[in-house]
């Protein structure tokens, strides 16, 4: 479901697409999450080991073999009554360990901000090139600005369950496939898209879109 992230991340994805062929700077991550799949999903797909290593000119297959794609997203639609008004999953019971999560930021008004797409995430106001860090213990599973609306965008796998997302960076500082540890320096802070600095956090619960307030710790 780390994909599921990007795909509610971003704008929306695109859709019914058979084939992509990878370009330069492309990740599985990122490529699944445009196309609203399951990055695991696209490697089982394509035989892609655990490593999930792609390379520029690869063509990945987006279906299952007889044109059926997993994504529990696109099943739903499919299965649903046509008059039906569409209605948000609910999100599963987190599984292993729980994250002990700390701010991303120190300082800065932090308001909750509801996107078009529906996901909640935190606008965290604060100072251009202040230091951004790592919500939790985790790997970096995604770097880039492949998602519009996020800038150089940041995402932290932290288990099978929870990630973390950090928007509007300024400059990096880790690289895809590193594991960082809660409280790392991660990036820097950027400026939004009204020109402000700002960090937009989001913290993902099985692919769904959590509100940060009610997993991080209440500030003094």
């Amino acid at each position: 479901m780390v994909l599921a992230l990007l795909a509610a991340c971003g704008s929306s994805p695109v859709r019914n697409a058979a084939t992509y062929t990878v370009k330069r700077g492309d990740t599985l991550y990122s490529i699944a999450a445009r196309h609203g799949l399951d990055y695991r999903d696209v490697a089982r797909w394509n035989g892609i080991g655990r490593g999930y290593v792609i390379h520029p000119g690869q063509v990945l297959r987006l279906q299952a073999r007889g044109g059926k794609a997993s994504s529990s997203r696109t099943q739903a639609t499919a299965k649903a009554p046509r008059a039906a008004a569409p209605k948000r999953a609910p999100i599963a019971k987190p599984i292993g360990p729980p994250v002990k999560w700390q701010w991303p930021v120190e300082g800065g008004t932090a308001t909750l901000t509801t996107r078009p797409n529906g996901g909640q995430g935190l606008t965290i106001g604060g100072r251009a090139g202040q230091d951004i860090r790592s919500a939790g213990d985790g790997r970096v599973v995604y770097t880039g600005t492949g998602l519009l609306g996020y800038g150089q965008l940041v995402i932290i796998k932290h288990n099978d369950t929870y990630l973390s997302a950090y928007g509007h960076t300024q400059s990096v500082a880790v690289k895809e496939g590193d594991a960082v540890a809660a409280g790392q320096r991660i990036a820097t802070m950027g400026n939004g898209p009204q020109g402000s600095p700002m960090l937009y956090f989001e913290i993902r619960i099985n692919g769904e879109p959590g509100n940060p307030l009610s997993l991080l710790p209440q500030r003094r």
